[in-house]
């Protein structure tokens, strides 16, 4: 691997790794694979779970090594709660801050979900969440929260993707998205959390359906 920290570099990519879904729920990491993919050593490999394990997307069992760490639908609804929190402030100090070329950014990404809902092209549609999400906080300037949501998004990507392939919750995610970029394009600090709030909200409400079911995750 390459890069000024060889550490951080092996963090970087077991995390990418495990957020495409390259390594499931509960599979093991087990060092000597991870250097012979990752070009590595066994310290290092070590350091990088450990690191990830801070992370919350691996953890450590008792004499039987690392494994990719299951995020339970009870979690992912207590993650979703503080998202709400912290992505609502986030919008709101996007809305103070948006200059007119990161506002053309946010509309262009909206037409781009669009699209992508009316193609039905939903692995698009999950990637242009993010992207959008990703550029509210870069807009909000506000590092400390941006680190803890990143973290967040990482743990909660095998649910995004869950309820994206289940239903039409694109279709009702999107008009969600156009009133939180609506408003923060208008500089309406309040009506962006608002928005921001009403959106986590119905993904908390589509989790809690998922639990109510016994959908398996």
């Amino acid at each position: 691997m390459s890069g000024d920290d060889p550490k951080l570099a092996v963090v970087e990519a077991v995390r990418a790794a495990i957020v495409r879904g390259e390594y499931a729920p509960n599979q093991r990491l087990i060092e000597a694979d991870l250097c012979e993919r990752f070009g590595t050593t066994r310290f290092i490999a070590r350091a990088a779970l450990q690191e990830l394990s801070a992370r919350g997307l691996v953890e450590f069992l008792p004499n039987r090594g690392a494994r990719v760490r299951n995020i339970s639908l009870d979690e992912a609804i207590e993650i979703t709660e503080i998202r709400r929190l912290l992505e609502g402030h986030a919008a709101h100090r996007a809305a103070e801050r948006v200059t007119d070329a990161q506002a053309a950014q946010l509309r262009g990404i909206i037409a781009d979900m669009a699209a992508a809902v009316d193609r039905s092209e939903l692995l698009r549609y999950i990637d242009l969440n993010t992207q959008l999400h990703t550029a509210i906080r870069d807009i909000s300037e506000h590092q400390v929260s941006a680190r803890m949501l990143m973290q967040l998004h990482d743990q909660m990507v095998r649910h995004h993707f869950i309820l994206a392939l289940g239903g039409n919750r694109p279709a009702v995610s999107l008009p969600q998205h156009e009133a939180i970029v609506m408003a923060i394009v208008a500089h309406d600090c309040d009506g962006a959390q608002r928005a921001m709030h009403e959106h986590l909200s119905s993904v908390i409400e589509a989790l809690q359906a998922l639990a109510v079911a016994g959908v398996p995750v």
